[in-house]
């Protein structure tokens, strides 16, 4: 059964759309470990478009699951985890335009600016995921680089229906028993949701599956924790 890693970044878009100091994140991500979660995910934009520091700061003292960060490889964000010292970074690509992480982020093109951020990270005890595409190329330079995990990015499946989902979810299966075969964990994430996320969930080789917006969505009827909870079943089933 894979753990699930609840992403906070949308209750603090909320927050930060009247930028004022509700809903909390720090309240949110509380209500997650009570509901289930087994990591917290947050990701430090370059822009603080929705998390700020205080939010890590904050979170690093108060969670008691695994604390996963999500962040690009820019100097100022990388310092920043170095010091905090989450128990996971995740590196992602960074676009301020885009309103949501768009694709996973390409290794190969940039593998000197990479293993320059996880020499860093490693260096401060940090273990290090990197989010990437169903790609072989991709993997295999994840695994070049040293990475403990890869977390792929689910977004195409999520897109789809009928039999382009389904060659999707083909893609992530076999990405995954790369993965798994190299000696690295298998994590996944982006627009997995409460009708979509179980094929991912059977996976045979997936260890976490981080899940944000369609968790908040479902909070605004239900309440964080049940929402939480809920997923949690699903995951588990």
């Amino acid at each position: 059964m894979p753990h699930l890693g609840v992403n906070i970044d949308h209750v603090a878009t909320i927050r930060q759309a009247r930028k004022t100091n509700e809903p909390d994140p720090v309240w949110a991500a509380a209500l997650a470990e009570l509901g289930g979660a087994d990591c917290i995910t947050l990701h430090l934009r370059e822009d603080r478009r929705h998390i700020q520091d205080r939010d890590l700061e904050v979170m690093r003292q108060t969670v008691k699951v695994k604390l996963n960060l999500e962040l690009a490889t820019e100097a100022d964000v990388v310092d920043i985890a170095c010091r905090v010292k989450p128990d996971q970074a995740t590196l992602v690509p960074e676009r301020r335009e885009e309103v949501t992480t768009e694709g996973g982020l390409d290794v190969v093109s940039h593998e000197a600016s990479v293993a320059k951020a996880i020499g860093q990270l490693r260096d401060a005890g940090i273990s290090i995921s990197l989010f990437l595409d169903p790609e072989p190329k991709q993997i295999e330079m994840a695994a070049k680089l040293g990475a403990e995990a890869v977390e792929l990015h689910t977004g195409q499946y999520a897109l789809h229906g009928g039999a382009e989902q389904e060659k999707e979810l083909t893609r992530l299966i076999q990405a995954a028993e790369q993965i798994h075969a190299a000696g690295m964990q298998v994590l996944a994430g982006h627009g997995l949701t409460y009708t979509n996320v179980q094929p991912i969930a059977q996976i045979p080789e997936m260890a976490e599956l981080n899940i944000g917006h369609s968790i908040v969505s479902r909070a605004v009827f239900v309440g964080f924790r049940d929402a939480v909870a809920e997923m949690k079943r699903l995951v588990a089933l």
